[in-house]
């Protein structure tokens, strides 16, 4: 048979269990080859964790399906430089159980997977479904597919990768698509101490969500308001606004007066 003209690599950080995979690689099937590379275990919140101190096991679960004892980001590496004949034109990580809105992206696996494959030069996106006990994967999928339509017809700049949001809403229930920034999310209690029946403390790192901030343009404002979230995020997290402040410092990091360095501080006024 003539070599497929579009491959797509799934993966996830729910594992590969998790019926939003198989709802993302179905939908996506409809644009090429599918590829599924997902942990064999759920992993959220394992952000971009490497694993360097154990071996990692392939285990083939289907048809160009593979689960790994790993990280998203093991997933993702195994997936582009040992499983996959050839690389692949895109890869969708997801669809995952919630939310990944503003802050959430520092800790996603789902998002860090995406982050991954545009290290390496993959046209890559998350897709995470708002819900609790059942979710509208449907719905998910329905967007991600489209969206995964414009990024192979047009690409994506240099060095950024797309993360997508969708509202628990049926397709028809959503009130439309926003571009959106990155919101900052603030908890109340972010820790919670308890004590076991053996009367030793422990803690469970949870909390409240109490506000939102940056609120223009922001995906929470999206989600809130039945919309689909896309937001663009860039591999360079360099402060370049700051630059010039800081670098009124390196006198004191060398060692000059710290007096030198304030006074060149304040004339420079930390702008370029």
């Amino acid at each position: 048979m003539p070599e497929p003209r579009i491959r797509i690599l799934v993966t996830n950080d729910d594992g590969i269990q998790s019926p939003g995979l198989g709802v993302l690689a179905r939908a996506l099937a409809k644009l090429g080859e599918v590829w599924v590379v997902a942990p064999d275990r759920e992993r959220t919140a394992v952000a971009h964790a490497v694993t360097l101190h154990k071996p990692l096991r392939v285990h083939q679960t289907g048809d160009r399906a593979y689960a790994i004892n790993g990280t998203p980001v093991d997933c993702v590496n195994l997936a582009l430089l040992k499983i996959l004949p050839r690389r692949p034109h895109l890869l969708v990580s997801g669809i995952n159980k919630g939310v990944n809105l503003g802050d959430d992206v520092l800790y996603s696996g789902t998002v860090s997977a995406a982050v991954e494959g545009t290290i390496l030069g993959v046209p890559s996106m998350a897709v995470s479904q708002e819900g609790r006990d059942r979710f509208h994967f449907d719905t998910g999928a329905q967007y991600a597919l489209r969206v995964a339509r414009l990024i192979l017809r047009h690409g994506l700049p240099e060095e950024t990768l797309v993360n997508l949001n969708i509202p628990d809403r049926t397709p028809k229930a959503v009130t439309g698509v926003r571009v959106t920034c990155l919101s900052r999310r603030r908890f109340e209690n972010p820790i919670i101490e308890k004590v076991d029946p053996h009367g030793r403390t422990y803690y469970w790192i949870a909390g409240t969500r109490v506000s939102w901030s940056r609120s223009k343009d922001a995906d929470h404002e999206a989600i809130e308001e039945g919309a689909v979230s896309l937001t663009p995020i860039h591999l360079d997290s360099t402060h370049y606004g700051v630059l010039e402040h800081l670098r009124a410092w390196e006198p004191a990091i060398r060692g000059r007066s710290v007096r030198t360095v304030t006074s060149n501080a304040k004339r420079s006024g930390g702008k370029r």
